[in-house]
């Protein structure tokens, strides 16, 4: 195994030594010390108290969001369960509005996980939490029996503050609101499923995991009125769209045609005998705001490179029983429904 350089020498010099249940404290102190602690050093993690202390930024508003991450596999083409915990929860608040500022993490690791696994996955972490701005403050590692963790489970819980006064709630959707999404769709849970299911393709699906919360801030920052946001993970566009329409009371038509879908994902998905609009995403997310807004919030969405594929997809129709509707390509609509059944599992 060619070990990294920048792993921490213990792991340098033992890359193959696998966790092991029952090391206790000795155990614990080690990944503490030369594992966690320098990947996500600062200056309120660093304190290594029970809980993490800290000062969120006027007018006071936070968001609050956790989630659980159980991917199989751990590494997959375009990221791993590390970079997309961090993802994952920076999106979840910036569905708020809020801008990122904190994460707890926390990890399950299986008995048997190579130590060399463990530091990818964090330094991967560390990697995602850099860029997105934000800072790892507190934690807690357990190790479960070989057989019980499947590798390695990560929970995740983000604060971010809320700077505006706007409420971007499935609530204040509005009829004649646009319907934006930030991007081409599947390409996440057809990466896992590709993979998984060993199928060749001319190029390597990647998946789309990314963090979006620089796209949604600057439509807040230019006074776009966003109404509502909601990123497309679990059950994909088509849940979205549905939980929305539910909440809100509102018909919702879209247009196929103006839906990306890249070829690959559409024949891997048609392989599998999947629905692309059903299909989970990790940096995609729809976006309801106002008519008058609609041209402007394209042209800054498309200005940010995880939103540069942004395309508006229809309306919302009136105040009425929640519905939403597809018009195919040849013009015929049908009822978009949400997805039955646990289509893709294990894929976030």
């Amino acid at each position: 195994m060619e070990i990294n350089p920048a792993c921490p020498l213990p792991i340098q010099r033992y890359p193959h030594v696998l966790l092991a249940h029952g090391g206790g404290g000795k155990l614990m102190h080690q990944l503490l010390e030369y594992v966690f602690g320098p990947a996500f050093s600062n200056p309120i993690l660093d304190t290594r108290h029970d809980s993490a202390q800290f000062t969120v930024p006027p007018p006071g508003r936070v968001a609050l969001t956790t989630d659980s991450y159980v991917v199989r596999p751990l590494f997959f083409p375009g990221g791993d369960i590390g970079s997309m915990a961090v993802h994952g929860t920076v999106n979840d608040l910036a569905m708020s509005g809020a801008r990122p500022l904190y994460l707890s993490c926390a990890f399950i690791i299986e008995e048997g996980l190579p130590m060399e696994t463990l530091w990818r996955i964090v330094g991967s972490m560390r990697d995602a939490a850099q860029r997105c701005g934000v800072q790892i403050i507190t934690g807690d590692t357990k190790v479960v029996d070989k057989g019980k963790g499947d590798g390695l489970y990560i929970n995740t819980t983000g604060i971010g503050a809320i700077e505006h006064s706007l409420t971007i709630a499935p609530q204040t959707v509005q009829p004649g609101d646009a319907v934006i999404i930030s991007g081409d769709l599947g390409r996440h849970g057809m990466a896992i499923m590709t993979v998984r299911e060993g199928l060749q393709f001319e190029s390597t699906i990647e998946s789309d995991s990314a963090p979006v919360h620089k796209s949604v801030l600057q439509l807040i920052e230019e006074g776009i009125s966003v109404h509502c946001l909601r990123d497309l993970t679990r059950g994909g566009l088509a849940s979205a769209l549905n939980e929305i329409a539910e909440a809100a009371g509102v018909k919702i038509a879209v247009e196929q045609k103006a839906i990306p879908v890249r070829e690959d994902v559409h024949a891997a998905c048609e392989m599998l005998g999947l629905d692309p609009l059903q299909v989970a995403n990790e940096g995609r997310f729809v976006a309801f705001v106002a008519p008058k807004d609609a041209e402007r919030a394209l042209q800054i969405l498309r200005n940010q490179e995880v939103s540069a594929q942004a395309v508006l997809i229809g309306r919302v129709v009136e105040n009425a029983a929640p519905l939403v509707t597809i018009k195919s390509a040849i013009g015929a609509s049908r009822i978009l429904d949400m997805p039955s059944g646990e289509q893709l599992p294990r894929i976030c």
